[in-house]
């Protein structure tokens, strides 16, 4: 799919491309490649003399390759961008998307796999709010600002979803069952968290790669260092998740352990228990031919009698004191 903006006083509008031709009438400040055809391809080749390889977003990429400047000017940075579908109905969970972005001519060539909710985000916005954009750098700085918003969102439905986890594992008495409910609801957001971690580590780094190539003018310098404050406060927020994640996770862990001590411990107490009648019964059955009990008329029920009493008398002591 191709998505080609155009910029009028400060919004973006977005142009029905359905040619070459098309596109050629057209002046872009933003071109978006969403898992483009080789036909679009070619008509941006056509348009610009712009060669998109067909591994542009490859996830193996180097990471030293992933933010240059080429001989003629050309920006390119390779961006992860997060996507959390962990909330909808299908739950797909969290992932990061590479975005291959290209600065040239005063124009930002983006190419993705799939839509991204940020790119969705910045084009509501920039058709909403007047004086949004001015020119390319500004739509590649209002992406990161808007995925840094995104994590920060991302982050609040985290913390939302630990607190439901903590009213289960601190309110009532947690089964096996609920355990293994709660140990996967932590996995998931673990998960999310360190993702999130990951994504604004790289837009940190993007961001400062282009405050380092001088591109940009002192408005958007100082943009990119309030993106770049706002990211260093969603990190201590990680850093909080992440010490809460594991406390619910040994709290839970240590329920499932309380769990398993108490079977034990029934194990224990019945063995216990259940030694005293078997030496009873040991005795009476060594058959040796002086045994009193034998000629006994009382004998047998003598004997089930002293076997149930050192059955009881364990059991007794072990309530009293406060074993069981």
């Amino acid at each position: 799919m191709l998505n080609v903006f155009t910029l009028a006083n400060g919004r973006l509008f977005q142009e029905e491309i359905e040619s070459a031709d098309a596109l050629a009438d057209v002046q872009p400040v933003w071109v978006d490649l969403e898992n483009p055809t080789a036909e679009e391809k070619g008509w941006i080749a056509s348009r610009f003399g712009l060669v998109i390889p067909d591994d542009i977003v490859d996830d193996d990429i180097e990471e030293s390759a992933r933010f240059y400047e080429e001989d003629n000017g050309e920006l390119h940075i390779r961006s992860d961008f997060l996507v959390d579908e962990d909330a909808g109905p299908e739950r797909k969970g969290a992932r990061n998307v590479r975005v291959a972005f290209i600065l040239r001519d005063n124009v930002l060539f983006s190419v993705h796999v799939i839509d991204l909710p940020v790119f969705r985000l910045l084009r509501m916005r920039a058709r909403r709010i007047p004086a949004l954009i001015e020119d390319a750098k500004d739509v590649l700085l209002k992406l990161y600002d808007a995925d840094a918003e995104y994590s920060a969102d991302s982050l609040e439905g985290i913390y939302d979803a630990l607190e439901k986890v903590s009213t289960r594992v601190l309110q009532k008495e947690v089964t096996d069952a609920d355990a293994a409910e709660i140990l996967a609801a932590i996995a998931r957001q673990e998960d999310l968290n360190g993702r999130i971690r990951r994504n604004v580590m790289d837009t940190r780094r993007a961001l400062s790669f282009m405050m380092r190539s001088r591109l940009l003018n002192a408005e958007q310098f100082e943009e990119s260092r309030q993106i770049l404050r706002d990211i260093d406060s969603l990190d201590s927020h990680t850093a909080f998740l992440f010490d809460k994640i594991n406390f619910l996770m040994d709290a839970t862990v240590g329920f499932i352990n309380i769990n398993q001590n108490r079977i034990i411990k029934i194990f224990s107490v019945a063995s216990v228990a259940l030694l005293p009648p078997t030496l009873i019964a040991s005795i009476y059955g060594m058959n040796f031919r002086v045994m009193p009990e034998l000629d006994w008329s009382l004998g047998y029920p003598f004997a089930l009698a002293v076997m149930l009493a050192s059955v009881v008398t364990p059991f007794w002591y072990f309530r009293r004191k406060g074993w069981l």
